[in-house]
This record gives structure tokens, C-alpha cells and sequence, in this order.
């Protein structure tokens, strides 16, 4: 006999306490079970039945008309991005109908047209994001034409003392200077009229994230070296003696956020191409990582065995460092490495991407070097880029008594700026010309093209994306220090219009 109660079909409790004898008809979960949930599912049956009658026939009562939105879905990343790039080419379609300034035609040539736009639509738009990854460069150096005498640089802007840093935005309307004694402007490329930001007071700052001063400073310092602006132009980022990264809204021109964190003064900044991430470098050796938009610290990368001169950055997570450790690393703050590339005599000043593959650089010796991912050392080298064409005997050069390897502060190159995904760069120092140069790739190096005079140390430069128009801030002294003089040369930011054939 099977002792099993299971087996048996009763409940074990039941069975053993020796009650009535137990049948599955009874138990409600067998004999109702199967009906219940064919009722079920014939409930459910006939209210799809019904809802897809409502959606088919246009009526349906309130109730169903809740469960139709309930059942709508969100838009998702993805359908957001197909709906925005959809919007692009319509508008990409419509310039290109507008400038054929055709009328409208009907039978087979119209589709032929139609064809002929989208095909020209997509030629575009894939050239477009060719240059914005840097695997297309444009040509832009053979265009460039040689500026008449009469062409100089013109002063747009005006500072009471040496500017440290120039920027643009990114559709090349608004600039952006600072100087030495803290001023900064936001002015307009074509009329060249200028705002001026306000520095909040220390109680504002404090509650904007400021922290007291370190050391023998009883307040901020509002000595500026380092500018940097978001792509989409909100936010104007400013860095200097006292420490902080300060943070600024650039439709009100208000201080928003003041970032610490740095055990020293902070020499550039520059944020990622596209994103909201702001990158600082700083004489504490460090680099460190910012969000602007949810106003918060990220990361820190170390590295540089002395001070940070000059960080820059593309679209990919990689910034690129000089420092006075005669080395220029390439951090990849996704991977968490980093590639070293060292320089042999000199310390390099400042750098500049020129795609995601080669990069330039300049270095207190005078030379210019091409850079590549693939060697750590230079592939190419321009050597004596500045020579010093002032007379130091005229009054008009003070040399404080610096010198290093035979060449005076004037000699030094101080700033490099390039052209984005084109072949067009540029590199200044204090010996009275701006220097445009021609970048032929890895295999060929660098090619001079003109020499633009321009009285004064060149701290900054800045390229249009477009190519027609360099920015240059100029100072009489140097951005880091003020081991040279030179009292002929006009604090401000100078303009050079290019023609391109």
C-alpha cells in the first residue's frame, strides 16, 4: 500500500488527523481552475477583440481611450536621434533647393533634380563627419593667399595689461579674452564690441564652491590664465592664480560655479568637442575632469612630473598635456592609459591637435615639431621657427636675465593654434611676426608659408573654422611670467583676415 498521502490525492494535514475523506471535485482550486481561466481568457480575448474594433472604427469609450495612450510608447534615444537627423537633411534639402533657385518642374527631370540633391545632401553630410572625426583634412594652406603689406593684423580688443588666452565660439561670431589683471571680455568678431564680466564678490564666490585662500594670498586672485568654451556656447570656463576653475554663464555673463580642487595655480583648460566635460590643467602636475552640467568633480589625471603648460582635446575622450618635464603625454581617460612623448633638448610650451592622429607642439629652444601616435619621438622638426628680430639693445626688448640654450624669451614659442581638420596652422612668440605654416602629414613635415608681423609676445592663437580669419593675443610680457618686456607692443587681440582662393 502507498503511504504516500499525495499519491493519494488528499491533502497530507487532512489525511493525517483521520478527517472525512478528501476528493479533488471538492477542492475549489481543481474544480474551478479551468474555468476560471477560460473565462479569463476569454475575457481577454474580447477586449482585444474590441479595443482593435474601437482603434479600427474610430470610437471606443473613455476607458479604452486610456488604455490606447497607456500602450503608446516614449521616444527613445535612438528615435530621438533618427527624428533630429531626419530634420537635418530636410533642412540640408531645402538649402540646396534654394540655392539651385530652380522653380518647380514636373515629370522626369524633377525626379532627376531630386536625385542629384540627395545625392549632393549626402555627399555633404558625409565630408561633414569625416572633418568632425579628423579622417579627412581640409586643404586650406594652398588657398591661403599672401597678405599685402597693408593687410597687418588689426587690434579688435583692448586690455590694460598682457592677454593670456583667446577663444571662439563655435560658429565663429563671439570671442572670448583674458588678461593679466583679471579682465574678461566677451566681445563680437565683426563690430569688435565688448561686454565685460563681472567678478562677484567673496561671499558670493564662497557660495558659489569657492574655498579660501591658500598660503600668503588674503583674497582671490584675479590674475586669468587659461579661457575655454563649451561647443554649444553656454558656458565660458576661466582658470588663473587663485586655484580655482571658475565657471561662467555666457547669455547673462554671471558667475555660476567655482571649482577647487587644485593645490596650484590653474594654466589651461579646454573642454571635449560635443560634451559637457571640461578638462584643467594645473602647476600641481595634475589634470582634472569636470561635468559642467551637473556642476561636479569627475576625475583627476596624473602623470607630468612638473607643471602643466597646455592641455587640448577633439571629439574622443584623449587630451593631449605639455609640460615643463620635457614631455607631452596623451592620456585616454577611457582606457586609463596614457602615451609618452618625449622631447630631447628643450621643454615644450604648447601643444595643439591637429587630427586624432598627429598633433604639434612648441618649445622654448624655438622649434616647432609634428608629432604622430605611432613614434615618441618627433617625425618632424622645424628648428629656429622664431628667430629673434628685435633689437635687445634699442630699449625696446627687456630681457630680465633668462636665458636658456643662447635664446632669449622672444625666441620661445609660446603659442600654437591650428585650422580644425584642415592643414592650415599657426605659431607665435616675441619676436615680432606670427609664422603660418602648411602641415604636409608625417611623410613630408611642415612647410613655411608667411610671416605676419605683430609687435608684442603672441600668448594665444585662435582659427576660424572656416579658415578667413586668425586671432592673436598679444601682450608685452609672457602669459607664465615676466621674464621679458617689451613696451612697443599693444595689450589686446589682433585680427588677420586670410583670403582663400
Amino acid at each position: 500500500m502507498n503511504k504516500n498521502p499525495r499519491k493519494r490525492g488528499g491533502p497530507p494535514g487532512r489525511n493525517k488527523r483521520g478527517g472525512s475523506k478528501f476528493s479533488m471535485n471538492r477542492d475549489p482550486f481543481f474544480s474551478n481552475n479551468k474555468r476560471r481561466k477560460k473565462g479569463e481568457d476569454e475575457d481577454i480575448e474580447s477586449e482585444e477583440e474590441e479595443l482593435d474594433g474601437g482603434m479600427l472604427n474610430g470610437g471606443g469609450d473613455s476607458g479604452e481611450d486610456e488604455e490606447d495612450e497607456e500602450l503608446v510608447p516614449e521616444e527613445t534615444a535612438g528615435e530621438k536621434r533618427q527624428r533630429i537627423a531626419k530634420a537635418v537633411v530636410e533642412n540640408l534639402r531645402a538649402r540646396e533647393k534654394e540655392l539651385e533657385g530652380e522653380e518647380d518642374e514636373e515629370g522626369d527631370r524633377e525626379f532627376e533634380k531630386d536625385g542629384e540633391r540627395d545625392s549632393s545632401v549626402a555627399k555633404k553630410l558625409m565630408q561633414q563627419q569625416l572633418e568632425e572625426s579628423g579622417r579627412l583634412r581640409r586643404a586650406i594652406a594652398s588657398r591661403v593667399q599672401k597678405p599685402e603689406s597693408v593687410d597687418g593684423f588689426e587690434v579688435l580688443v583692448k586690455h590694460r595689461q598682457s592677454v593670456t588666452a583667446v577663444c571662439l565660439s563655435d560658429d565663429d561670431s563671439k570671442g572670448f579674452s583674458a588678461s593679466k589683471d583679471g579682465t574678461i571680455l566677451h566681445w563680437d568678431v565683426d563690430s569688435g564690441k565688448a561686454e565685460k564680466y563681472q567678478w562677484p564678490n567673496d561671499e558670493i564666490l564662497r557660495s558659489h564652491g569657492a574655498k579660501n585662500p591658500e598660503g600668503r594670498a588674503t583674497k582671490h586672485s584675479r590674475n586669468v590664465l587659461a579661457l575655454a568654451v563649451s561647443t554649444d556656447g553656454r558656458y565660458l570656463a576661466s582658470g588663473g592664480l587663485d586655484r580655482h576653475v571658475h565657471l561662467w554663464d555666457t547669455r547673462t555673463r554671471e558667475h555660476i560655479q567655482a571649482f577647487p580642487g587644485h593645490k596650484g595655480p590653474v594654466s589651461c583648460l579646454t573642454f571635449r568637442k560635443g560634451s559637457s566635460e571640461l578638462f584643467s590643467g594645473s602647476y600641481d602636475r595634475s589634470i582634472k575632469i569636470w561635468n559642467v552640467e551637473d556642476r561636479a568633480y569627475m576625475s583627476t589625471l596624473f602623470g607630468h612630473q612638473s607643471e602643466v603648460l597646455t592641455i587640448d582635446c577633439l571629439w574622443q575622450e584623449r587630451v593631449l598635456a605639455v609640460g615643463r618635464d620635457r614631455s607631452m603625454q596623451l592620456f585616454k581617460v577611457h582606457d586609463e592609459s596614457r602615451l609618452i612623448f618625449r622631447s630631447s633638448t628643450s621643454s615644450l610650451e604648447c601643444c595643439c591637435f591637429i587630427d586624432n592622429s598627429e598633433f604639434v607642439s612648441g618649445s622654448d629652444d624655438g622649434n616647432i615639431e609634428l608629432w604622430g601616435v605611432q613614434k615618441k619621438k618627433p617625425v618632424y622638426i622645424v628648428k629656429n621657427a622664431h628667430t629673434s628680430s628685435t633689437d635687445v639693445n634699442n630699449g625696446e626688448l627687456k630681457d630680465n636675465g633668462r636665458n636658456y640654450n643662447g635664446h632669449i624669451a622672444s625666441s620661445w614659442v609660446s603659442s600654437v593654434g591650428v585650422c580644425r581638420g584642415s592643414d592650415l596652422a599657426a605659431s607665435g612668440a616675441g619676436n615680432g611676426s606670427v609664422r603660418l605654416w602648411a602641415v604636409e602629414g608625417a611623410g613630408k613635415g611642415i612647410r613655411p608659408l608667411y610671416n605676419l608681423p605683430l609687435i608684442g609676445f603672441v600668448n594665444s592663437l585662435a582659427f576660424a573654422k572656416s579658415g578667413k580669419f586668425l586671432l592673436a593675443g598679444v601682450g608685452q610680457e609672457p602669459r607664465l611670467g615676466r621674464w621679458g618686456h617689451n613696451s612697443a607692443a599693444r595689450n589686446g587681440v589682433a585680427i588677420q583676415q586670410l583670403k582663400l582662393l
